[in-house]
């Protein structure tokens, strides 16, 4: 009886801050994220944002990586995004993804985010372009989503040293300065 009393109120304070928030993602009580279904690529909308923030210096380059929920149930999502460069034919290059904080933001930690539909998480992503070796040249990016065997592709004009790439968490949202 007072597990239930527990997860009711776990499920109600979760359902509470989404509401606060306005549907955005939000981390959630482990309760309610486990009845919800993971975000699929079909429901999912990947784009790149500076948030009005800088992220250049010292040869090192950062964005942030945005998924929109466009399905019509809310989805959750936990983790890390797979990440893979693309030339401009769409063929897979050299790539090799590091997870954690990047040059420019402190990784956040895996979180069960719940994305209503119309709500986004975020993760920093950064890269380096200074000379080196090998610089890949990218035309597309494609994103694996956490616990996904789907992947989305966007545009991703950019020169990549050896093809790393480094990459937070997903959170509710990325602070840029």
């Amino acid at each position: 009886m007072r597990r239930t009393a527990a997860t009711a109120v776990a499920i109600a304070a979760t359902a509470a801050t989404v509401a606060a928030l306005g549907g955005a993602a939000t981390a959630s009580a482990a309760p309610a994220a486990g009845r919800t279904p993971t975000c699929d690529v079909s429901g999912l909308r990947a784009s790149l944002s500076d948030k009005g923030g800088h992220q250049h210096g010292m040869s090192h380059e950062g964005t942030v990586l945005v998924l929109t929920n466009t399905s019509g149930r809310t989805c959750a999502l936990r983790g890390y995004p797979g990440l893979q460069l693309e030339d401009t034919q769409h063929k897979a290059v050299g790539t090799s993804t590091s997870w954690g904080s990047t040059y420019f933001v402190p990784d956040p930690g895996k979180s069960t985010l719940l994305l209503q539909p119309g709500g986004s998480a975020e993760a920093a992503l950064a890269w380096a372009h200074a000379d080196a070796p090998r610089m890949v040249k990218a035309g597309y990016l494609r994103i694996t989503p956490p616990a996904s065997r789907g992947h989305l592709t966007i545009p991703f004009e950019k020169t990549v040293t050896n093809g790393d790439l480094s990459v937070t968490a997903f959170t509710g949202s990325i602070t840029v300065s």
